[in-house]
């Protein structure tokens, strides 16, 4: 070959005019092996699948491509040369179908170096292979054929599709789409089985008003969420358990106290008809409502802390001490509630006074026993924080 020969090859354009079936019917229909080279391959596979099914796109697609290449051919330029080249993807589409249709394009340019493509496409489908192809190799001219329906129609039936896809196949579109409708068509079955159709619409009522309370107040989800939280959930130390359920048990005894103190007033008081009536009689309703009532007010009061000071005394904290001397001033409150109960109720004074002074004393005696305790057992107690000192010191 002469330089001047090689200078002239080098000016030619090699231009491919390119068929593009994505969804593989040559393959599947045809049985048409991809990819396909020449103008009589491509004919003829063209006539082969036209005569499988006179109404497929990529028939005519394949005829297009055919009818482009002769023109071209006929134009008889010196400095182009032209290749006409078929090549398919997969029935499955996706992932599969473009990494078929880059292989077999791999292949077909490693025979025919093409410096630039003319895509010949059926529609919106196989349209999207364009950049593929543009990746590769320049794509100078697209060339659409539109036969059995137009770009709106197949883009709406395809949006269509994938949508229809997602509610079958996704699990939370599903159970509304066809789990719902599903039930009330088995409910239908089984009444009418039964010959009790007519019960059919209170069925259908029911079942419909549960899925909106359930979806509307997200019971699902809470319910969800709770059983979750069963399969994490991990008890709290022993002390901690010790502490909460002792808290429960004080505040019971607390209200029970509080109701037996209101039956126990409302029994021994008869209802005033005025104001000024429950005006008189109100230091006795209080009286006769703090007898029934200290008893239980002051055992769960001394339930609640007895729990925090079983978890202190487990955890050698400090305010141990606290709360034993707390426990033993709000025991000997019983006898202040007591007398107090009796001077509102006789006018008896003397009781309440003693019992006043003595509570005062053990206040004292208790405070002193603490900081005692607190500095002979030092090493008993873990080492608290500064903001513990403050409290303890507070306290």
């Amino acid at each position: 070959m002469t330089a001047e020969e090689e200078s002239e090859e080098k000016e030619q354009k090699r231009i491919l005019i390119l068929c593009v079936d994505r969804d593989g019917d040559l393959g599947t229909k045809a049985e048409v092996k991809t990819p396909v080279v020449g103008r009589e391959e491509n004919l003829n596979a063209a006539v082969a699948l036209a005569l499988k099914d006179p109404e497929e796109p990529d028939a005519n697609a394949m005829f297009e491509a055919i009818r482009l290449y002769d023109r071209l051919i006929g134009e008889g330029k010196p400095d182009e040369v032209f290749e006409i080249a078929t090549i398919a993807g997969s029935e499955l589409g996706g992932v599969g179908a473009d990494r078929k249709i880059v292989s077999e394009l791999n292949e077909l340019l490693g025979t025919f170096s093409a410096n630039e493509v003319i895509l010949v496409t059926d529609g919106y489908s196989d349209e999207v292979v364009l950049p593929l192809i543009e990746s590769r190799v320049p794509v100078s001219s697209v060339r659409r054929i539109v036969v059995k329906h137009s770009e709106s129609i197949e883009e709406t039936a395809a949006l269509f599709t994938k949508y229809l896809k997602m509610i079958v196949e996704n699990p939370r579109y599903s159970r509304i789409a066809l789990g719902l409708p599903g039930l009330l068509l088995l409910i239908l079955g089984i009444l009418t089985v039964f010959n009790l159709l007519y019960y059919y619409w209170i069925a259908f009522v029911f079942v419909l008003s549960v899925f909106m309370l359930v979806k509307g107040f997200g019971v699902d989800k809470m319910a969800k969420d709770f059983i979750q939280w069963t399969r994490e959930y991990s008890p709290p130390p022993l002390q901690v358990q010790i502490s909460n359920f002792s808290t429960v048990a004080g505040i019971l005894c607390v209200f029970i106290g509080v109701y037996l103190g209101w039956t126990n007033a409302a029994s021994k008081i008869p209802t005033p008809p005025d104001l000024a009536g429950w005006l008189t009689i109100f230091p006795q309703i209080a009286g006769y409502f703090i007898q029934g009532a200290m008893d239980l007010l002051i055992v769960g009061v001394c339930v609640v802390l007895l729990g925090r000071a079983i978890r202190w005394y487990l955890e050698r904290d400090a305010r141990l001490l606290r709360n034993a001397a707390l426990i033993v001033t709000i025991a000997w409150s019983r006898q202040i509630l007591d007398g107090t109960a009796l001077a509102l109720t006789g006018g008896d004074y003397e009781r309440l006074i003693f019992a006043v002074v003595v509570g005062v004393l053990i206040g004292v005696a208790s405070i002193l026993v603490v900081i005692v305790i607190h500095r002979s057992a030092k090493g008993f107690f873990r080492k608290e924080t500064e903001e513990e000192i403050e409290e303890l010191k507070e306290g």
